[in-house]
């Protein structure tokens, strides 16, 4: 069963500078929570409360004002610093000692996952053993990701990064769950044209030896990315739309550990105190 989980908040976010020059992406808002709470949710809804997030070298104190190590989620957060961008896979090596030769579950800092039976799919994933899995999502110009390529019986056959004619359009999500081995198989990767290792060969790795298996999220189901400016309005209104019809929040980080039973109405409380008088804290009053 994977217990860890490790977020790659790094990265220069240089397509949406100047603002990235002052603060680090993932704590730029996704309407009314900072884009880290997203993610992390993510976790905590696999079940997974002994955490790493990975952020940029000077930057950990950032997310400390947000997230700090003495929270009110009932998880444990773990800060490690990355120089520079290497990929995707550094977050594994920079993360060897947390993980401590066990299974991990990995997701993007700057991915947006929502849907109404994700929490059911990720607890099924945190079961892995052995090999990797990863979620794919259509996407309507295979171009711009890494791409998988099935066979009928839905068995990833291949996987190219960024394909100028693919016929398939099934893009490989931000989100990860990998056996014991990934650190070894990551510190086997040499460098792209590109200088960086890439999650492509690193997922590659588990597909030669047919170890590698997929979750699709299909229709009723939503993955974003929020590389860009556009992209961080248009996850926006998602999440305002959603919220503001139902009543309800997206990535209430302690509505799920309270729903968990990993806090109770002290925390809430407590939380409650260090937003503020806010909306954020109004919902957490009307769950308690």
């Amino acid at each position: 069963m994977i217990k860890k989980g490790i977020i790659l908040a790094g990265g220069m976010g240089t397509r949406m500078s100047p603002l990235t020059k002052a603060v680090n992406k993932q704590l730029l808002p996704i309407y009314d929570k900072p884009l880290i709470f997203y993610p992390l949710s993510i976790l905590m809804l696999a079940g997974i409360r002994d955490v790493l997030i990975i952020v940029n070298k000077g930057q950990v104190n950032q997310f400390k004002n947000i997230l700090p190590i003495k929270n009110n989620l009932g998880i444990k957060i773990t800060y490690k610093e990355q120089k520079k961008p290497n990929g995707l896979p550094e977050a594994f090596i920079i993360g060897e000692n947390f993980i401590n030769n066990q299974n991990v579950a990995l997701v993007l800092g700057d991915n947006f996952f929502y849907g109404q039976s994700l929490t059911k799919t990720l607890k099924k994933c945190v079961q892995l053993k052995n090999g990797a899995k990863i979620f794919l999502h259509p996407v309507k110009n295979p171009s711009l990701y890494g791409i998988a390529t099935q066979n009928k019986k839905s068995k990833i056959i291949k996987i190219v990064e960024k394909p100028k004619n693919s016929k398939s359009n099934l893009a490989v999500t931000g989100l990860y769950f990998f056996d014991k081995n990934v650190v070894k198989l990551s510190k086997q990767l040499k460098p792209s044209k590109r200088g960086e290792l890439e999650i492509t060969d690193l997922i590659n790795k588990y597909l030669k030896k047919n170890k590698l298996n997929a979750e699709l999220i299909g229709r009723g189901g939503t993955w974003l990315d929020t590389g860009t400016m556009n992209d961080f309005y248009s996850t926006s209104n998602y999440v305002s739309a959603i919220e503001n019809r139902q009543g309800l929040k997206i990535a209430c980080l302690e509505e799920i550990a309270y729903n968990y039973n990993w806090i109770g109405k002290k925390e809430i409380i407590n939380s409650i105190n260090f937003y503020g008088n806010c909306e954020y804290s109004k919902y957490l009053k009307s769950i308690i």
